[in-house]
């Protein structure tokens, strides 16, 4: 394994690779993967493994990285927590344990065992909300550039609704953001800015507003929480009077277009998903924090219907694991419940390329294809599984076996 993590030149071995034309995976038995000095993918042979070649790591299978595209850093240590619905677990757990960003130190040792957590799981990429505090969010992008992994990452904006403890007045808040993407916007092609109002209830109007104006003006991608709970639809109900529907919130706030990340989107109207799709916005199906909080079951036959992009997240830490792989079983078990038929082979391409379209970076990771960045990971599986779909199923379900023995970000590898 030492060998393997010093160059990234070749790799040889079964490879899972993302197909281009549907939602779905294929498996090359006997691949090799051709990288240059600078982590771009230049080559792949099917069958490039002569009969005396040995794999580049023993019973590993390859795939791109796990993009995770909505998980929040400050709960990390507060990960299932069971204090109620949405609104009585922010109130109960996760608002206090935010307000302990306000510690640098605090704040920086959370940022390191996230990090190594998300490396762990195989996550090469996350769409991350920090916590309303500017200085953890700039240990969160400081960690994410040292350890050596891709994100989008956001000061989670909140000026109303909750404790003073996490709100930041518009005016500081804006000021922050612009500090911060001057600093870490395309560092090194791997970390973005994210304008991240945290949803409609905890953002004022003009919050949202000059969010959306500064994300339009720096053409910056954009992440919240749409329609998750029936608690909270009924509080932006009240709040917005005026609005149509909750989407319509954001859409009068300029929020809604082809780089707005939506988390969640269990209680969308039809009319909404039309838009939703007209905008080219995303999803981001976060099914296991949706089981543990009781927030219902996003349809994933409507996503299929209206063609709008999709990913998985963990949302952690209403979500209990940091592993993709236990948000693909999740996803599985809803979309049995929704009468949706689904697969593995499907849930890897939403865990991997179909993350990387969600997060509006399909042109350069999510793929296994010359032209593409090498953010790969190596996961262990038995020898005795089967080559076949078999593979897959154990790769997206066998969420206690198989650990990730390699990982690669443009070619680098992630050590933790």
């Amino acid at each position: 394994m030492e060998e393997a993590r010093k160059s990234l030149s070749e790799i040889r071995g079964t490879v899972i690779r993302p197909c281009a034309d549907r939602q779905d995976v294929e498996i090359l038995d006997m691949a090799r993967i051709q990288v240059d000095p600078h982590g771009m993918i230049t080559d792949v042979t099917p069958r490039g493994m002569s009969s005396t070649c040995s794999p580049t790591l023993d019973n590993v299978v390859w795939l791109p990285g796990f993009i995770d595209t909505h998980i929040h850093c400050p709960q990390f240590r507060v990960l299932g927590s069971a204090s109620g619905p949405l609104l009585e677990w922010l109130e109960q757990s996760i608002f206090p344990e935010e307000a302990r960003f306000s510690s640098d130190h605090y704040a920086r040792e959370v940022a390191q065992e996230f990090c190594s957590a998300l490396a762990r799981n195989g996550t090469t990429t996350a769409a991350v909300y920090s916590s309303s505090h500017p200085g953890a969010t700039d240990i969160l992008f400081e960690t994410f550039a040292n350890i050596g992994l891709r994100g989008l990452i956001g000061l989670t904006l909140m000026d109303q609704n909750a404790p003073d403890e996490v709100l930041l007045d518009v005016d500081s808040a804006m000021q922050a953001a612009e500090q911060l993407a001057d600093r870490w916007h395309g560092y090194d092609d791997r970390l973005e800015f994210c304008v991240t109002p945290r949803f409609a209830v905890s953002c004022s109007p003009e919050m949202m507003r000059r969010a959306a104006e500064f994300a339009q003006r720096r053409q910056l991608p954009i992440q919240t929480h749409l329609s998750e709970n029936s608690a909270e639809l009924e509080a932006v109900q009240n709040l917005y009077p005026e609005a149509k529907d909750y989407l319509d919130v954001y859409e009068q706030m300029g929020l809604v277009g082809s780089r707005s990340i939506f988390a969640h989107c269990i209680h969308l109207s039809e009319p909404e998903w039309e838009r939703m799709s007209t905008a080219q916005a995303s999803v981001s199906h976060c099914p296991d924090s949706n089981f543990f909080l009781g927030s219902g079951l996003m349809p994933l036959d409507t996503v299929r219907r209206h063609g709008v992009k999709m990913g998985l997240g963990t949302d952690v830490g209403a979500g209990r694991s940091m592993s993709i792989r236990q948000t693909m079983a999740s996803a599985y078990d809803t979309a049995l419940l929704t009468d949706a038929k689904t697969s593995s082979g499907e849930l890897l391409w939403y865990a991997t390329a179909g993350g990387a379209s969600a997060l509006g970076l399909n042109h350069q990771i999510g793929y296994i294809a010359p032209g593409y960045h090498a953010d790969l990971i190596a996961v262990e599986v038995p020898s005795h599984v089967p080559r076949d779909r078999r593979l897959l199923d154990a790769i997206a379900f066998r969420r206690d076996h198989g650990a990730v023995k390699a990982i690669y970000v443009r070619g680098r590898a992630i050590h933790v």
